[in-house]
């Protein structure tokens, strides 16, 4: 199954690379999260619960980010287990791109699920997909534009220059990133 998306997040581009690879904020905009964690380098392990139709799972996924280009772009491969409402497992493309008033995030996903997952029908999977990624990123923007929006009301002078690349910990932010959103790619399927 393969689906895109592009949302438009009223912040700059390096924010939203942060937010993207900040667990907590992750936690707080992915519908169901009850816990996410650091499994590896580059890989992270979360916890959702979530309904998909008539099935309601608990869902446990794993993440890794590859092809990392802060804060352009990565790709995220991971898979998903929800007992006996089944698997999925995929992988996505995803970029930012500063645009007039903010950023534009656009993804690329393909994922394949099997158990009772499969057997729901891919409109349902993909009604369901749809809903959540608009949850997600509907609650993201909120948070990320919670905090800039006390940045943008000083005065209107140029911003600061962004801040240099997180090189301490680059890893773990966009593997908390992918995580998320290839579980929703699993759910929503």
């Amino acid at each position: 199954m393969k689906f895109t998306g592009e949302y438009r997040i009223p912040a700059p581009r390096q924010r939203v690379w942060e937010a993207l690879n900040d667990p907590e904020i992750l936690r707080q905009a992915i519908p169901g999260c009850e816990e996410m964690k650091r499994i590896g380098d580059n890989a992270y392990e979360a916890r959702v619960m979530a309904k998909v139709g008539p099935v309601r799972a608990r869902f446990t996924g794993q993440v890794r980010l590859e092809d990392l280009n802060p804060p352009e772009s990565y790709r995220l491969v991971g898979e998903g287990k929800g007992g006996a409402a089944g698997f999925a497992r995929g992988g996505a493309r995803v970029s930012l791109e500063e645009v007039d008033g903010g950023t534009l995030l656009r993804y690329e996903a393909d994922a394949e699920v099997g158990g009772k997952l499969a057997q729901l029908g891919s409109r349902l999977i993909q009604g369901t997909a749809k809903k959540m990624a608009d949850d997600f990123f509907g609650r993201f923007s909120e948070i990320v534009s919670r905090e800039v929006a006390p940045e943008a009301a000083p005065p209107p002078p140029p911003p600061p220059p962004a801040p240099a690349p997180l090189t301490a910990r680059p890893a773990f932010w966009i593997v908390l990133a992918a995580v998320v959103l290839l579980l929703l790619w699993w759910l929503l399927r």
